[in-house]
């Protein structure tokens, strides 16, 4: 690229990073307050809290791309135009494919991050997210036990100790009401894992049990051990949905698995999406190229051409969606996620260079 070009994509590329980074940011922020349960819920540290927000951000960064892509280069060549630097260019010799080449050259660059992030980045993190998510609200010990509190694990348990102090549970009240129902008071207790299943081990307390009399029945004890098994939820193992999975875990679906032939459709949907988005951002940058580019020049500026541009930038996404969306019900659908992006990439790149050779073949005209 020439000096100018290397300025040009420069300018571009910082505002690129500058509005997806701003956008990404206020978007982790929204996530991170669906998640905030973990914490209040579930008693995570702060640390798995921020893991679980960064997971998420992949799939935000593919989806803010193309729009910063717009918005970067709409903002980047109007800049340039007022301050001339277009119209010195220009006069300098170089065409309007020579400006427009570096943006077009960024643009292609974001859309080969964007495939790598939908084919590999993204499965990655939301597998992890799910894995995180699962382990965290499985986590019995930290969500049972609340100090000064009575916290139940289902209908069958409640427990309460008055103070946490150095890992262990002061003042421990276990309520356990299965069929033999009975409760057991301690001085202290502790989490453990005995042979890989959780359990409180209390020291000096009592079992009260009451018989099918009716009456109660007091064993004192210097330890004991409650297992917490029974109590757990057995979650299983995730789940992948379609955004979980690779690009040939969508293709290739296990044909003895019920629900994945069930989801074969949104499998492949899904597929086409991840290959056909990136595309979006070159289609984008072509629709902000035209905007400041495609027309005569303007000393005013070209607010009514960005206006329109803007709207056409909007309807190609919300067409991208819905095609989308549409997709995950029909198979045959799936052409259009590669005819819209695709269609809109050839049409502007047409009216581009028609409208180009045809001001060129004018002006040859009028000088003859």
């Amino acid at each position: 690229m020439k000096r100018i070009q290397r300025y040009l994509f420069q300018q571009v590329f910082r505002s690129v990073v500058i509005i997806v980074g701003g956008l990404t940011l206020l978007a982790i922020l929204a996530q991170g307050l669906s998640q905030t349960d973990l914490i209040v819920e579930n008693r995570q540290s702060a640390l798995t809290f921020f893991y679980v927000v960064a997971l998420g951000a992949p799939q935000v960064i593919a989806l803010l791309t193309p729009l910063a892509i717009f918005v970067a280069t709409i903002w980047s060549l109007n800049q340039l135009h007022r301050d001339n630097e277009i119209v010195v260019a220009g006069a300098a010799g170089m065409t309007r494919w020579q400006i427009a080449s570096p943006i077009i050259r960024l643009a292609v660059l974001a859309a080969l991050v964007h495939l790598a992030v939908n084919l590999w980045v993204q499965p990655t993190a939301q597998r992890l997210l799910r894995e995180t998510v699962k382990d965290a609200r499985a986590d019995l010990a930290s969500s049972l036990v609340r100090p000064g509190q009575f916290t139940s694990a289902g209908e069958d348990l409640t427990v309460f100790a008055r103070e946490s102090r150095g890992g262990d549970l002061i003042g421990v009240l276990i309520s356990d009401n299965r069929e033999d129902a009975r409760d057991y008071l301690a001085q202290r207790g502790r989490f453990v894992e005995v042979d890989g299943a959780p359990s409180i081990v209390m020291w000096e307390g009592q079992i009260h049990q009451t018989d099918a009399n009716g009456a109660l029945s007091i064993l004192n004890f210097d330890q004991s051990t409650f297992d917490l098994t029974p109590f757990l939820t057995d979650a299983g193992a995730v789940v992948l949905k379609a955004s979980d999975r690779y690009l040939h875990e969508l293709v290739n679906i296990d044909r003895t698995n019920y629900q994945e032939l069930q989801d074969e459709e949104k499998f492949i949907a899904e597929a086409n999406s991840r290959l056909t988005t990136p595309l979006v951002s070159i289609a984008m940058a072509l629709i902000a190229i035209m905007a400041v580019l495609g027309g005569d020049f303007n000393r005013r500026g070209y607010s009514r051409r960005i206006t329109y541009a803007t709207v056409g930038a909007m309807l190609l996404v919300i067409v991208q969606l819905a095609v989308q969306s549409a997709s995950a019900g029909s198979v045959a659908v799936n052409v259009a996620q590669w005819i819209v992006p695709l269609g809109a990439i050839l049409a502007i790149s047409l009216i581009f260079f028609n409208w180009r050779t045809g001001k060129q073949k004018r002006i040859m005209g009028a000088r003859r």
